[in-house]
């Protein structure tokens, strides 16, 4: 099948460093409604400019009220002899982070055919993530002891020896004191689940694990990244009220036990993922801003051939303008 998103695939880096710029402004200023409406807002512009016509599988308005991004809007600025594609955004996955100026907030974006990537309705989802190393290996019904026995056997670490990012939440205290009294280290983080997934899959980042319930957009997102870089991310649903339940029921999917796993979620063929640093982190530098130049750092992965570029780009701010979709303005950074 031919690969219909390489042609726009480095177009895709100009989509995530535009959301990064502009979320970056708002870093530590206590305003992450904000942060998120610039990030949203560039993101939007910026995706006029690419020659797709791109559906919003996954988007910004039942989980943060955004005008922009959300499920079912067109975007792209393809004609009618370009690719069809499903389009999953979160322009800034760490809107806490970025307000209090903390780490590992990033601008996401994947794409891939129209009809490939799958949002699932619940909210919160139960995730295990793994890098290659232990693809293959794990099982999201397995207790947690079992499966840090497999990941450090796969690594051929001692378990003491392992990492495991988990969202610092109270609904987590148990599972961080069970990872705890097996040997495992925890990285609690507060924010940024997106990341923390991809990090395990990032030989350089420390981490080998990610556990815990988190967002399901988040999960989804993090599906078509590792699937870029030969990882694996198993996920079920966790609903959080009758009324949920209920909601998953009636579209047949009463069934929480499901195990939905990588190729679930992200199946396209030609699965692209592109993110930008925006408060640096274990996965991407942030934005840097010297005199009259801001500095990027992103990477952008795709799936049919595996490939991973990382791409540093000096942004003049005098001449640099993003297109404000609110606006409808080419504006400044």
């Amino acid at each position: 099948m031919k690969d219909i998103t390489r042609d726009v695939t480095l177009e895709f880096v100009r989509v995530t460093e535009a959301a990064a710029l502009k979320a970056s402004r708002w870093m530590g200023k206590g305003n992450k409604e904000n942060a998120d409406q610039a990030a949203v807002d560039a993101m939007r512009g910026a995706l006029d400019f690419v020659a797709v016509r791109g559906t919003v599988v996954i988007g910004e308005g039942e989980k943060d009220k955004a005008p922009m991004l959300y499920v079912g809007e067109k975007v792209g600025g393809g004609g009618i002899y370009d690719p069809e594609v499903d389009i999953a955004v979160d322009p800034l996955d760490g809107t806490t982070l970025t307000s209090k100026g903390l780490p590992n907030a990033i601008s996401v974006i994947a794409v891939s055919e129209s009809g490939t990537i799958r949002a699932l309705p619940s909210y919160y989802v139960e995730k295990l993530a793994v890098g290659p190393a232990a693809k293959g290996k794990i099982d999201i019904n397995a207790p947690p002891e079992e499966n840090l026995k497999r990941v450090a056997k796969a690594f051929g670490l001692h378990i003491s020896e392992l990492t495991v990012v988990i969202l610092d939440r109270p609904r987590h205290n148990d599972l961080v004191m069970r990872v705890r009294k097996a040997g495992a280290r925890c990285k609690l983080i507060s924010d940024g689940d997106v990341s923390g997934a991809i990090s395990a899959a990032i030989e350089e980042s420390g981490v080998n694990m990610l556990m815990g319930i988190g967002g399901s957009a988040e999960g989804v997102l993090a599906a078509a990244a590792l699937k870029c870089l030969g990882g694996e991310i198993q996920v079920k649903m966790v609903p959080r009220d009758d009324a949920e339940r209920q909601k998953l029921a009636d579209l047949g999917l009463a069934d929480f036990d499901t195990v939905f796993g990588t190729e679930d979620l992200a199946k396209g063929s030609s699965t692209i993922f592109s993110a930008t640093g925006v408060t640096g982190g274990d996965f991407l530098p942030g934005v840097r801003y010297e005199g009259n130049t801001a500095i990027t750092h992103s990477v952008v992965m795709r799936a049919r051939t595996c490939t991973v570029r990382y791409i540093k780009a000096i942004h003049n701010l005098d001449i640099k303008t993003i297109r404000s979709r609110s606006s409808g303005q080419e504006v400044g950074i």
